[in-house]
């Protein structure tokens, strides 16, 4: 009996092996398709990243370069080309800006901070932040122009609001509208949004414009 069942077990183990032979006959080459996509995608993936990695750093090491150069015009010429490629690379944007108007190019200043507060890819504070310092340049463009700016930068909840209600305070100043200017930064004094810093400086300007200083400091006092 003992006989029989091991004859019976070696014929099922050789019938089991047959089977398992043709399985992977015809469909080994699918694990092995996955293999090949696994390594393969893991390769593509770390060449991928390879790549960034040194694009990254040929940008740095441009963008070094050009910081390094010993003109403001030199500088921002340098930089432009790194900008274009890296569009919303917000650092790059404001210092490209910030290079075009120290070489006295304020409309290409214009054009580079109005791009990037165009830009919806950016984050808002950024975009307000383009915008508010657009707005700061001497660039030719109107009181009007700029108000109408600054309003917009001014709405409840902009992340530079009170520095654009200042702006238009002294824009109101600008132009000869010194009772308009004065209710402006009476406002600043006593919103409750107003920085130390600021609510300062509005007081300062005040006393300046005839304002006694009872009143200014009375308005600087914050309300509860």
């Amino acid at each position: 009996m003992s006989n029989s069942d091991s004859f019976i077990g070696e014929v099922s183990e050789e019938v089991r092996r047959d089977r398992l032979f043709h399985l992977l006959r015809r469909y080994g080459w699918i694990g092995l398709a996955i293999v090949v996509l696994i390594v393969g995608g893991a390769a593509v993936y770390e060449w991928r990243q390879s790549q960034i990695a040194a694009e990254a750093q040929a940008r740095g090491d441009a963008l070094l370069a050009a910081l390094a150069e010993p003109e403001a015009a030199a500088r921002a010429e340098a930089l432009a080309p790194i900008a274009a490629q890296s569009e919303d690379a917000v650092v790059l944007q404001l210092a490209l800006a910030a290079e075009q108007q120290a070489a006295g190019d304020a409309e290409a200043a214009v054009a580079t901070l109005d791009a990037l507060a165009g830009n919806g890819e950016v984050a808002e504070i950024y975009r307000d932040l383009a915008a508010l310092k657009s707005v700061l340049i001497d660039a030719g463009r109107s009181p009007e122009d700029k108000l109408l700016a600054l309003e917009a930068l001014s709405a409840p909840g902009a992340p530079f609001r009170m520095l654009a209600l200042e702006q238009i305070a002294l824009i109101r100043l600008a132009q000869g509208e010194q009772d308009a200017a004065v209710d402006q930064l009476r406002a600043i004094m006593e919103d409750a949004e107003t920085t130390p810093d600021l609510r300062d400086r509005a007081a300062s300007l005040m006393v300046a414009l005839g304002v006694p200083p009872e009143d200014a400091a009375a308005a600087a006092t914050p309300t509860e």
